[in-house]
């Protein structure tokens, strides 16, 4: 029994376009000025991905959180995973 590769369809480029909004919080290049913010950038893309959708589900309650998540889809959740895991 093999296990396929996880393919990374995720598009960075597009992610960084999506990352406006996150900035008032996190950063414009994903170091946060505010110590209650949490840092994006280098994160793992699967991790932040993974913290997304539980915002997004309510499975990890934040209310502020929950509503920015709300607001995208699996794909623009995916690239901005992917954006904020190729910063340093």
């Amino acid at each position: 029994m093999s296990i396929a590769p996880l393919v990374n369809a995720a598009d960075a480029a597009a992610g960084k376009a999506k990352s406006a909004v996150c900035a008032a919080c996190h950063g414009a290049n994903g170091i946060s000025a505010i110590p209650l913010y949490p840092n994006l950038a280098g994160q793992k893309e699967q991790y932040l991905l993974k913290q997304m959708k539980d915002f997004k589900s309510g499975k990890r309650p934040d209310p502020v959180m929950k509503a920015q998540a709300g607001l995208l889809s699996d794909a623009d959740m995916a690239n901005l995973a992917a954006y904020y895991a190729t910063l340093k």
